[in-house]
């Protein structure tokens, strides 16, 4: 029997399943990590610890920023009760009709419903985030038994350090689904120590339903570290490899920036790896590198020049860092210069850094290059836009997932180390040739330029709105506006700095001082939903201007760019999967940066 068929079981017996879930508390059903969360101290807890973990403190989930993935979610009993204790839940369930009926029990804010299934787990993965707790509520002993493996490394590279895995196990028969197959703690356990896990704790309990023939254990697996090998690799690339330029550094750096600003244009190829299109790839390069090369700064033990600074390189001089960016326009001499450029560096990515960035005692090389730019592209005098297409037609990058996940997770101290270790370089290499320039002025040349904030565009907009009769209202407040507004950044510039169309609203001017920096709470953003998608519509898809029209593409390349959801950009459910992608968001903004919330009641 195959996961779909499982899945079809359950989908049979929706009501009878959901009522028999709902008829026992979570307390009751997890005992052990009931007693784990409540911080109630090792010695005090009567079940056994193995002994690693005697030594090991428990860390329970920051007060500020607790999420949960609830991975077979069922009736959605356990993830209400993590929800009303104030985490972040992303509940994930295979079962359609399950999952909808979960959703009527318990329509919490906190509650974020996916539907994704095992072995693949491909939209989780996707979101980009990392967990306090992983939960895995009688869902083991429906993973065959070699795909466990694979199933236990996604887990591992969905976990935050300090963070649990919670798997209970079922012994005895199952009556729902055929399909089922042995579990032990034994299994889990060698599983742990294959990717760096402690065994935190292990209980034997009895059902809850009464049913004789059947057991339960409940293991709880905590991860000291990354767990996969990720953070060494990175120490070593950074700070012990040769280097006879920054190019390997400066490879490490475009992918952090990737991943922070443009991770929606990623790909999950694999179990274990990402792609991202090598002309983005390119594109950041360029950017990183144009203003280092316009102060003639060394980046090189050679001074022959870097190979992808060409005259198309030579050409964009008077392009600024904002216009490098999905959905600038090039035409033109520009565009021209723009792809032999993009290409240029494609090539030097691909021949240097690329290449010698390798595992060590290997030559296997770490980042792997795919394909090359498109022929119908190399001719071509102007196009209408970075596009995704366009991105990707240079080829594509494979990353490794856990490699991915630690340029996400960790980007906060993995740049400021690239970064100054990237200063040191270009200082020995200047001193080489008799160049006296200090630390802080090559920092200063490394900074990423954020775009301005610029809310112009929309500002017209709206007033052209206004003008046609068409009403506009505060999208937070609701109020209408009339003569003066703001404009506001859904997500605070200062956190996030976007000027994406999708990220920017239209408010009263009040309100927008209220909010300031903060960020902005789920239960507005479900207030303002409907607000929001009236203005989107009216200002972009349904405007009878025909220059707001042609604003509706750029709109669709940014939320695919920058959101962290697969949205089809034609269905029918475009914006209700925009939605559900920017609350995602939020969480992301939360959990990375403990912003204060705001909302209308405060």
């Amino acid at each position: 029997m195959n996961y779909d068929d499982v899945i079809s079981q359950y989908n049979s017996q929706v009501k009878e399943l959901s009522a028999r879930y709902e008829s026992v508390r979570f307390e009751d059903v997890h005992p052990c990590l009931f007693r784990f969360l409540s911080g109630i101290s090792p010695a005090k807890i009567s079940f056994a610890l193995t002994e690693s973990a005697k030594s090991t403190k428990f860390i329970t989930p920051n007060q500020n920023t607790r999420t949960t993935l609830d991975i077979g979610a069922g009736s959605g009993r356990d993830s209400a009760w993590f929800a009303q204790h104030g985490y972040d839940v992303v509940a994930v369930e295979p079962s359609p009709l399950l999952m909808e009926e979960a959703k009527e029990r318990h329509p919490h804010k906190n509650i974020h419903w996916l539907q994704d299934k095992m072995p693949d787990l491909h939209k989780t993965i996707r979101l980009g985030m990392s967990f306090d707790l992983i939960l895995l509520s009688a869902v083991w002993m429906h993973i065959q038994p070699q795909d466990r493996p694979r199933v236990f490394r996604k887990l591992v590279s969905l976990l935050k350090s300090g963070g649990v895995i919670a798997i209970s196990l079922r012994n005895g028969p199952h009556r729902i689904a055929e399909s089922t197959y042995p579990v032990s703690a034994l299994e889990l356990e060698k599983l742990a120590v294959q990717h760096g896990l402690i065994v935190a704790a292990k209980e034997n309990g009895e059902d809850r339903l009464g049913r004789q023939d059947v057991t339960w254990q409940t293991v709880l697996l905590q991860l000291p570290d990354d767990g996969t090998g990720a953070l060494p690799l990175l120490r070593q690339i950074i700070t012990k490899d040769r280097k006879s330029s920054t190019y390997k550094l400066a490879l490490l750096r475009c992918i952090v920036r990737i991943a922070d600003s443009a991770a929606g244009l990623a790909r999950f190829t694999g179990d274990d790896t990402v792609a991202i299109p090598m002309g983005l790839l390119a594109l950041f390069w360029i950017r990183m590198f144009k203003p280092l090369v316009e102060q003639d700064i060394p980046q090189a033990t050679d001074r022959r020049g870097l190979g992808f600074v060409k005259a198309p390189f030579n050409q964009l001089r008077g392009v600024s860092p904002f216009e490098l960016k999905v959905g600038g326009v090039f035409e033109g001499d520009n565009a021209w210069a723009l792809h032999r450029a993009l290409k240029d560096a494609a090539d030097t990515i691909r021949k240097m850094p690329a290449t010698y960035i390798t595992y060590p005692n290997s030559e296997e090389q770490v980042f792997k290059v795919e394909g090359r730019t498109a022929s119908h592209r190399a001719g071509s005098a102007t196009f209408t836009g970075i596009t995704s297409e366009y991105l990707w037609s240079f080829g594509e990058m494979t990353i490794p997932l856990n490699i991915w996940n630690a340029l996400v997770r960790y980007a906060h101290w993995i740049e400021p180390s690239l970064l100054f270790e990237w200063s040191e370089l270009m200082q020995q290499y200047a001193q080489s040739r008799g160049i006296d320039i200090r630390l802080d002025q090559l920092m200063n040349a490394l900074k990423w330029l954020d775009p301005e904030r610029d809310t112009s565009l929309v500002r017209t907009i709206v007033q052209n709105n206004i003008a046609d009769g068409i009403p506009a209202h505060c999208i937070w407040s609701g109020e209408a506006i009339k003569k003066t507004f703001a404009v506001d950044h859904c997500f605070p510039f200062s956190a996030y700095p976007c000027n994406d169309l999708w990220n920017l609203l239209p408010t009263k001017a009040k309100v927008n001082l209220a909010k300031s920096d903060k960020l902005v709470t789920s239960d507005t953003l479900a207030e303002a939903r409907d607000r929001m998608e009236t203005w989107w519509q009216n200002a972009y898809f349904r405007s009878e201007r025909v220059e707001n029209r042609l604003y509706a593409e750029r709109f669709r390349r940014e939320a695919l760019a920058s959101l962290p959801l697969e949205v089809d950009e034609r269905s029918d459910a475009f914006f209700e999967n925009l939605y559900e992608a920017i609350l995602l968001k939020r969480v992301f903004l939360k959990q990375n940066q403990n912003l204060p919330d705001w909302s209308t009641a405060c």
